[in-house]
């Protein structure tokens, strides 16, 4: 499995990225460039099966790495492993490069025993070019759908600095023509932030929810992302908990991440009561990230395989 591709981010704590995955596989690639792969279906269990258990591939690249690894020749044996551990999907990262490559990587999901369940993508959405970046999107997006993806999660890309007022806007507008787009061929949208988007009180993820339309424009809500930039998790759900389409999870303790989904800083079971009460969307998404100064004393399908017990635990599901 070669040519996949994890890229460094100034979002992220260490040199890999989700922004960028999948770039090749091999004979598989070839056979998808050339249109010989079977027809894919709808996932008809999107629309029946009431709750889904994920994880990112981002933390697995991590890990990999820590042993001298590349994820990209190992893919298979992370969807499989993640199956064998508990998960019904492992979130991977759109291909806005290699669009075919979105249609490989559900095949090798269900072939793993996993199905297609949600994407995860950056995209440049504050300048005048940010129409021509939702086209994209959405025409990969159709792809997509059609393999058996429900869901997109969209983080705007950062610029290093804060955007203005009027970039802002630009934001705002493609953002909702994202989310009415996905809509209009039944993908749902959930905005994504990291540290950048809640600098300055938390000025650009205030804006994108406050001038967009919850019908269209969703929310995936990464809960130690967003109490790290400063909001409660009640408070952050309180305000927005309308929009939440899925979840990325994932704890710290004493502000550093903490390698299992456990007890820690943020109250999970309050969050999960919350949840529960509002009959909120459970598509919940582990991840288990590594950053500098974070004791690490078990191998990743350990950590993930107590990850999954915890959300079997504490959401129910």
């Amino acid at each position: 499995m070669g040519g996949m591709i994890l890229k460094g981010s100034p979002n992220q704590a260490a040199g890999l990225s989700r922004r960028n995955f999948v770039r090749g596989m091999g004979a598989v690639a070839t056979l998808a460039m050339a249109g010989s792969l079977p027809a894919f279906r709808p996932q008809a269990e999107a629309g029946e099966k009431k709750s889904w258990v994920g994880t990112n591939i981002y933390g697995w690249g991590q890990y990999y790495k820590n042993q001298g690894k590349d994820i990209n020749d190992h893919v298979g044996e992370v969807f499989s492993l993640a199956h064998d551990a508990g998960y019904d999907y492992v979130e991977v990262n759109l291909d806005t490069v290699q669009p075919a490559m979105n249609l490989v990587v559900a095949e090798l999901m269900k072939e793993k025993g996993l199905q297609p369940v949600t994407l995860y993508t950056g995209a440049r959405l504050h300048d005048d070019k940010a129409g021509q970046a939702v086209k994209r999107i959405l025409a990969i997006a159709k792809i997509c759908q059609e393999a058996g993806f429900f869901l997109l999660s969209c983080n705007p890309d950062p610029i290093g600095r804060a955007k203005t007022d009027v970039e802002l806007a630009n934001q705002a507008a493609a953002v909702k023509d994202l989310g009415q787009g996905l809509a209009a061929i039944g993908m749902k949208l959930g905005l994504h932030q990291h540290l950048p988007e809640m600098a300055d009180n938390a000025r650009e993820f205030h804006h994108l929810f406050r001038n967009t339309d919850p019908k269209s424009v969703g929310w995936c809500y990464d809960v130690n992302w967003v109490f790290r930039g400063g909001i409660p998790p009640l408070d952050a759900l309180k305000a927005y908990g309308e929009r939440v389409v899925s979840w990325h999870l994932r704890q710290s303790r004493k502000g550093v991440w903490h390698e299992i989904l456990d007890t820690g800083d943020i109250d999970y079971t309050a969050v999960a009561k919350f949840a529960r009460g509002h009959n909120l969307p459970k598509v919940y998404t582990v991840e288990l990230a590594i950053e500098p100064g974070m004791p690490i004393t078990r191998d990743v399908v350990a950590n993930h395989k107590l990850s999954r017990e915890f959300v079997k635990k504490t959401f129910g599901v």
